[in-house]
């Protein structure tokens, strides 16, 4: 059995935190060739950021045989961060070993009826079942992976911040390249719509989790007017039809608004001191911009100016090894950010920073960050060698 992944390279990254790689989608040996990278019968889990062309049925499958008694969780991308940067078609594997890890998975199967309270006594209850088990370790951190198209990530973020205590949470929605049509996230191998998994992980490394993004507020101001908020549809923006303002406001002719003009041309909102993204997905036939997130009547939004994505992402990473490199770093990014590297030529450049900072994950449909759901923006977490190395 040929297991080579042809002519993409597998991932490296640092063997004493995190075991990773990557491959073709189409590999005929795909998840042969990941656990021959990976698996050395010692992984407490394996996350698989799995292109949205695969057939997740077959992988998953596949996973089931060849990873027995490993859970294994993931979800649909938008487009994958691997050892060499942004990629398409490909396969992400992450494996925590237990040497380095303790983790527990747990699927929400139905975002339209969960029962918020349930879930928070068993993430309180998996907490302490985890301290229990490796005391002598000091670092916890959420990772959620959540439906990108199912439009309920504000709500579950929210509904759930009583049961994070001091652990933080990042998370990326799951995503459909950019067709906007299906996605799905994997929970032993079943592929689920409309559902989220919530991983839990107590780890002897030093951990980081964060969020940026490059926009800068400028002044120019907008309030909407009129909303659908259940589905995340603004009518009106300053009393005038949604689309044909936000146009307005831009210089631009409203029937040439596209993704790319979103991408560039985000609005923020200011909650809690800072400004959060609020991104348009894409304009309704009506004229109504359809959000990623959170929208309703009498928000306002404020347009942003983005920083050069090259500096600000050098920046960014800098300081996260300002005291110490991180070995890896788990990224949710934001396919408009990826579209906007694209646009502006610079997509190259950047895949050059993230494979020079060890950052792997995949393009989401949006991110979350504690109990917060945002657009535009990088959540993740940095993860450094153990203290007593």
């Amino acid at each position: 059995m040929d297991l080579k992944p042809g002519p993409v390279r597998a991932a490296q990254t640092a063997p004493q935190v995190l075991r990773t790689t990557s491959v073709r989608h189409d590999h005929p040996h795909a998840i042969e060739y990941i656990a021959s990278q990976i698996d050395r019968g010692d992984l407490e889990l394996v996350i698989l950021l799995v292109s949205h062309v695969a057939d997740f049925d077959t992988l998953l499958r596949a996973a089931g045989e060849i990873l027995p008694g490993t859970v294994v969780v993931g979800c649909s991308t938008a487009g994958e961060i691997s050892a060499d940067g942004y990629a398409d078609g490909e396969i992400v594997a992450i494996g925590l070993p237990r040497e380095n890890f303790r983790a527990r998975a747990t699927l929400i199967p139905d975002l339209a009826d969960y029962d918020a309270q349930t879930i928070i006594d068993r993430m309180i209850q998996t907490r302490n079942d985890l301290a229990m088990a490796r005391p002598d370790w000091n670092h916890e951190f959420n990772f959620m992976l959540i439906d990108g198209l199912s439009t309920l990530e504000d709500r579950l973020v929210s509904d759930l911040a009583m049961g994070l205590g001091p652990v933080p949470l990042f998370g990326g929605s799951a995503g459909d390249g950019e067709t906007f049509t299906e996605t799905r996230v994997f929970f032993e191998g079943q592929a689920h719509a409309n559902a989220a998994v919530l991983m839990q992980v107590r780890t002897r490394c030093p951990i980081q989790v964060f969020k940026t993004d490059h926009l800068i507020p400028s002044d120019q101001r907008m309030v909407v007017t009129g909303a659908t908020p259940e589905l995340r549809t603004v009518h009106e923006i300053n009393a005038e039809p949604a689309a044909r303002e936000y146009a307005r406001i831009l210089g631009k002719d409203p029937e040439q608004l596209t993704t790319f003009t979103f991408a560039a041309h985000p609005v923020v909102v200011r909650i809690g001191g800072q400004h959060h993204v609020r991104s348009i997905q894409r304009v309704a036939e009506n004229g109504d911009l359809v959000f990623f997130s959170a929208i309703d009547e009498g928000l306002v939004l404020t347009l942003a100016q983005a920083r050069d994505m090259r500096e600000h992402l050098r920046e960014e990473l800098a300081r996260l090894s300002s005291n110490r490199r991180p070995s890896v770093i788990l990224g949710c990014d934001c396919l408009l950010r990826r579209l906007e590297a694209q646009e502006n030529q610079v997509i190259g450049a950047l895949s050059e920073i993230l494979r020079e900072n060890n950052v792997i994950g995949f393009s989401t449909y949006g991110e979350q960050f504690n109990s917060m759901h945002v657009n535009q923006t990088l959540t993740g977490v940095a993860i450094y060698p153990p203290e007593e190395q």
